[in-house]
């Protein structure tokens, strides 16, 4: 009977991780299976751009997967039991249960509204596209309405930052203002902190700095000091989370929902579990969280890769890379800041600033999609058997953990 490997998500993680393990493991030996709630891959770090106005190319996956030898599966997950190794999925056909004997978790994260009151009935997000579209549709109401509209993007951080400033180059016709809790660019350098402000000066977007939302209405949003802020559309980006699937079903996981993982992307309470991307609370090798983000998503899956691999046929397991060494901020389409992260994910002094931050950030984004529609290119050509379970060598394989010892990883 053939070893049946289940991917939940096909986003940067989940494509890139079925696709490497479809090239390496031989499918007379595995049976990989991916669920994804659409047909598409959705490129989630460019949502703020297709929000703007721009046309973002979504590969279907039928056609990414092409080929491979991968099972695709278009439906949503709403449920995993990993004490019977199923997992819960519903279609238009009525769904049912897929089960497994290597699960692969790579849902991801959504927006967070943290509670906030109206944030989640009045305010719009670019965590999905289908809410970026809706933003997008909005954006274009107020166009033609000609008067000038108002949007307020509340939350700082990066996607934040890249929201305001491509609506304000895309769409000038539209008042923009960013809402920060503390200073603007407080995790950047102090001089990618003035190119930033420079930026938000020549885009012609309005900085509100030190301000807490506590309420979100229609055409407004209300703030701790008592200030009501106007706006025809408010763009909620201040934070991301996890979904419940994992913590209902039994997974060891953190306060915000992440599954616990060991080095090599094992969960900590289900050995047959691997969590990639934003799923994993995964332990970088600076001893700190790797955060939620694309370059994650690459590191993580790379080890989970090598992990399942070996595992599976008895061989070493290697551990790979995991780190965090920068951020690439776009700031419209000709502008943009590459900021150096140190070891302890502090700010270096160097940051690149410009066009060249803006084609590097954009070459990124053209790889990135490129790998994950070509998810088996690049992995070794020759496909592993699986070793004769549960033999000796895939036992000790499967508990190598991050310094070469044979422990429960």
């Amino acid at each position: 009977m053939k070893h049946r490997i289940v991917v939940l998500g096909a986003g940067y993680a989940g494509a890139y991780t079925a696709g490497t393990l479809a090239r390496r493991l031989s499918p007379a030996d595995t049976e990989i299976t991916v669920v994804n709630a659409v047909p598409d891959f959705v490129q989630r770090l460019r949502l703020h751009q297709l929000a703007a106005g721009r046309q973002i190319e979504a590969p279907k996956l039928a056609d990414v997967f092409a080929g491979t030898g991968i099972r695709l599966r278009v439906a949503r997950v709403t449920a995993v039991d990993p004490e019977r190794r199923t997992v819960t999925v519903a279609d238009a056909d009525g769904g049912g249960e897929l089960g497994y004997d290597t699960l692969l978790y790579a849902l991801g994260s959504r927006g967070a509204d943290h509670g906030v009151p109206g944030a989640a009935e009045h305010a719009f997000d670019v965590a999905a596209r289908p809410s970026a579209l809706r933003l997008r549709e909005r954006l274009d109401g107020l166009a033609r309405q000609g008067e000038g509209g108002r949007v307020l993007v509340v939350g700082d951080g990066l996607t934040g930052i890249e929201t305001a400033t491509e609506i304000a180059e895309s769409r000038p016709g539209l008042s923009v203002a960013l809402i920060a809790r503390g200073e603007l660019g407080a995790r950047l350098s102090p001089g990618a902190r003035g190119h930033l402000r420079r930026a938000c000066d020549r885009l012609g977007v309005t900085v509100l700095e030190h301000t807490d939302v506590e309420a979100v209405e229609a055409a407004r949003v209300l703030c701790a000091d008592g200030t009501a802020l106007a706006s025809d559309a408010t763009v909620w980006t201040a934070g991301f989370a996890v979904g419940p699937i994992a913590a209902a079903g039994g997974l060891q996981v953190t306060e915000n929902g992440r599954i616990v993982v060991g080095r090599t992307m094992r969960s900590v309470s289900h050995p047959d579990v691997y969590a990639v991307g934003d799923s994993a609370h995964a332990i970088g090798d600076n001893g700190r969280p790797l955060p939620m983000s694309c370059a994650s998503a690459g590191y993580t899956g790379r080890q989970a890769i090598e992990a399942i691999v070996g595992r599976l046929t008895g061989r070493e397991i290697a551990n790979t890379k995991l780190a965090y060494g920068y951020n690439h901020i776009s700031l419209g389409r000709r502008d943009g800041i590459l900021q150096l992260i140190d070891g302890e994910g502090r700010a270096k002094p160097r940051y690149i600033g410009g066009r060249k931050a803006a084609r590097i950030k954009a070459g990124i984004l053209t790889m990135s999609l490129w790998a994950n529609s070509h998810p088996t290119f690049g992995a070794p050509r020759r496909r592993h058997r699986l070793a004769a379970a549960p033999g000796p060598a895939a036992a000790k394989a499967a508990g190598r953990a991050q310094d070469g010892r044979v422990v429960a990883s």
